[in-house]
């Protein structure tokens, strides 16, 4: 029997060798969100009475804007992979297109390889697992200097 693995949120980022997040561009504006937008939706920016938005893919690397580390559960629809709960490691990175994203931070690094300003890649990873197989998500990882 072959194990599937799916991302646990579909259509918010790519998998593979390159993996991308996958924001969304207000077609009248330009403003470009994460997590996308619906193709046929009001754009987010309060100026623009536009409703039409395209698929982009964002940076791969950005930079530690913010870290922090969960040093508790957090509640459902969170699905432990550990019991008793393990803290982990969070960082709000922002792009080089000039959002910042938030996400867990690659297994085997914490708060203490983190510092603002540091360079970060993005990687894709398990999650969890079920029934049906791998459940993956993005993380940051820290890029070696």
């Amino acid at each position: 029997m072959s194990v599937s693995t799916s991302p646990a949120v579909e259509g918010w980022f790519t998998t593979g060798d390159a993996p991308a997040l996958m924001g969304s561009r207000c077609t009248a504006c330009g403003n470009l969100v994460f997590p996308p937008t619906a193709e046929q939706a009001f754009c987010r920016n309060p100026a623009c009475a536009g409703d039409r938005h395209e698929s982009v893919p964002l940076s791969r690397t950005g930079r530690v804007w913010s870290y922090t580390d969960a040093q508790y559960q957090p509640p459902p629809p969170y699905v432990p992979t550990t019991d008793p709960f393990e803290p982990f490691a969070l960082a709000a990175v922002e792009l080089p297109e000039g959002i910042v994203v938030l996400g867990q931070v690659a297994q085997g690094y914490g708060v203490a390889d983190l510092s603002v300003g540091d360079e970060v890649e993005l990687v894709v990873e398990t999650l969890y697992a079920d029934d049906a197989g791998d459940r993956t998500i993005w993380r940051w990882r820290p890029v070696a200097s």
